[in-house]
């Protein structure tokens, strides 16, 4: 149903963001979990000095987890997540507009540009225009954030990292039910993300399906 839904995307992101043809959001999240006995240096993240696991998610203008990928070892590099991913590829083959220009998504500065992926501006120095794009592609870019702290809102054992055993529990699982689970609230009862770009969610048995 997202391919359907794709130009309602646009249409809502066009509303709030100066980047033409935006249709959700993607990004790396890193969940804290407690210390392995094994693989200490395998898990740790450099960047958030504790030990974790790793997904990329792309959440959509109505609050859809729209994509789930991982887990990764907390070492990894959001590009390197992507790589992995395959999801480049998938975008670069599927999804383009009648008129051939791409549908893309948007991320951080972790990620790579490409036709399918835009990113802020980056350099030390940069033009007014330039600075104005990154500020207001940063306010709408925290909807991937929402979709995330919805997911350990209503599901805030994921969040308890002393009982996360990458080693003992099937953590990555818990996570992906979480996500499943979470799209399944947002079906029936809709989501901050999908309040602020004012889109419907898809019914309950439309994702399903």
């Amino acid at each position: 149903f997202y391919d359907a839904r794709l130009d309602d995307y646009v249409l809502a992101t066009g509303q709030k963001c100066p980047l033409a043809n935006v249709w959700g959001f993607v990004d790396g999240t890193a969940r804290r979990i407690c210390r392995p006995t094994h693989g200490q240096r395998l898990f740790f993240s450099g960047h958030k000095r504790f030990h974790a696991i790793k997904f990329q998610s792309i959440v959509t203008p109505d609050g859809m987890l729209a994509h789930f990928f991982g887990p990764v070892e907390g070492s990894r590099h959001d590009a390197a997540m992507l790589r992995m991913s395959g999801l480049m590829a998938q975008l670069q083959q599927h999804l383009h507009t009648p008129t051939g220009a791409p549908y893309v998504l948007y991320g951080d500065p972790a990620y790579p540009l490409r036709a399918h992926l835009q990113c802020p501006f980056r350099g030390a120095v940069l033009t007014v225009h330039q600075q104005q794009f990154n500020t207001a592609m940063s306010q709408v870019r925290q909807s991937v954030e929402w979709g995330f702290q919805k997911l350990l809102y209503l599901f805030p054992f994921v969040d308890f990292s002393k009982n996360l055993k990458i080693l003992l529990q099937p953590v990555s699982v818990y996570l992906a039910v979480g996500g499943l689970l979470t799209n399944c609230h947002t079906a029936l009862y809709g989501s901050e993300t999908g309040t602020y770009f004012d889109v419907q969610p898809p019914s309950l048995e439309q994702y399903l399906q």
